[in-house]
């Protein structure tokens, strides 16, 4: 038997504006129109023994569900998904919203984002995937209760259109505002990790979004730096609620009253100069386990043993004696210094060269004085070693202890950066 129900819900509150832009549908045109409470024994009896086909059922399940749960009936239903299907049936399709999909196979669709126009689109669409289905297993085996989470369409289309480039990314609601900025090496997985995800940030994503702009940096170092402004700019919610400071510890240096320079790891103040920060002390224990190694440092000096004679490395001949003052302070502290010239920029002038938008292009972060001032993009056509043509091309940005813990742990994490220091 075939039967049709169509109708026109009112639902008791404003339409939101995207909403009417995508439809046609307006609160006027719903004021007349029955409420769910009115339509849901038709609901009941037309779904009764069936099998609840939609595009992305879950989607469709879930506001059925939600609404009898208010008047105190448990709807279930068996469910198949026609984007599940699909992606089975008919793999490496461009996209897998409705629109794209059923144009891409040559359905004709008339009244789209209407429920009559696109029902129809998804029963054309069903009956041609009967047909790719010749054994009937696949369909047989997509038949669930809770259908599988499938990307709303809205969300899909998003996803499309974004590209899988480094750079910064701007989640907005339908009235424009800012909701989350984010930075991805990869924009398009990116996002689309937040619209397939479960936390409940994902999901305040997933109902509120309606579009994401993005801005290419192709430089990480960049969309770091750039992430951070633009969330301080503009405070959007989303990040807001899980915002934290991005460091905790700092390298601290000093000279004891033998004349040797110690090493330190101690939660970063702001007070008082340091050398580089740390997200965690564990994070910066393990670096400076690191540069003892490296530096052929003493372990005592740089306050990973405490001891009042020598330390551990001095027993297994790994520490040259500082730690007793068998090693003479002068020969010591020049290891110690090439350590703290290597990872602080204080009082420098330099150009951290990083990659560009395009494959002819690099990114250019000018540190002046030891202060972050900015960066810009050049072809690598043109030499960049003179601060006048650098001051041109260099975008202005606050020069801040989040944005210096960026780039001293950038610097850190990746040694084959090219670094140009200037006069």
């Amino acid at each position: 038997m075939v039967d049709q129900f169509i109708s026109l819900v009112n639902p008791e509150r404003d339409i939101q504006p995207f909403v009417v832009n995508l439809t046609g549908i307006n609160s006027k045109m719903l004021r007349n129109a029955p409420k769910f409470y009115e339509v849901a024994k038709r609901i009941v009896e037309i779904t009764e023994d069936t099998i609840l086909v939609a595009h992305n059922a879950q989607f469709d399940y879930r506001i059925l569900k939600t609404e009898f749960k208010r008047l105190g009936f448990p709807f279930e239903r068996e469910t198949l998904c026609t984007v599940e299907l699909a992606k089975d049936l008919i793999p490496d399709q461009k996209s897998y919203s409705l629109g794209k999909l059923v144009r891409s196979l040559g359905i004709p669709v008339t009244d789209r984002h209407r429920a009559s126009g696109d029902a129809l689109a998804t029963v054309k669409l069903f009956k041609l995937l009967l047909n790719k289905d010749t054994t009937k297993t696949i369909i047989k085996d997509s038949i669930r209760k809770e259908p599988k989470f499938q990307m709303e369409p809205r969300l899909i289309d998003i996803v499309d259109q974004l590209p899988s480039i480094t750079g910064v990314y701007y989640m907005h609601k339908e009235d424009g505002e800012i909701i989350y900025i984010g930075k991805s090496k990869n924009i398009k997985s990116r996002v689309n990790q937040h619209f397939t995800g479960i936390t409940p940030k994902s999901k305040k994503m997933q109902s509120q979004v309606v579009a994401v702009t993005y801005e290419a940096t192709g430089s990480e170092l960049v969309a770091l730096l750039k992430e951070s402004e633009e969330i301080k700019r503009n405070k959007p919610i989303l990040n807001r609620a899980l915002r934290r400071s991005i460091f905790t510890h700092a390298l601290y240096s000093f000279t004891d009253h033998n004349g040797y320079i110690n090493l330190t790891i101690e939660k970063a103040d702001g007070k008082q100069p340091c050398i580089t920060t740390f997200s965690t002390r564990q994070s910066g224990r393990h670096f400076l386990e690191k540069m003892v190694e490296q530096y052929q440092l003493c372990q005592k000096l740089s306050g990973l043993y405490k001891t009042s004679s020598s330390c551990f490395h001095y027993e297994v001949k790994k520490c040259e004696g500082a730690c007793i003052q068998k090693e003479p302070a002068e020969t010591y502290n020049q290891r110690v210094q090439q350590l703290l010239d290597k990872y602080s920029y204080k009082n420098k002038n330099m150009v951290i060269i990083d990659r560009g938008r395009e494959v002819d292009e690099r990114s250019a972060i000018l540190i002046q004085n030891g202060v972050f001032k900015g960066f810009g993009f050049f072809n690598l056509n043109y030499q960049i070693n003179n601060l006048e043509i650098l001051e041109t091309i260099i975008t202005p940005m606050e020069n801040n202890r989040d944005q210096q813990h960026i780039i001293q742990s950038y610097l850190r994490k990746n040694k084959r950066l090219k670094i140009i220091q200037l006069q």
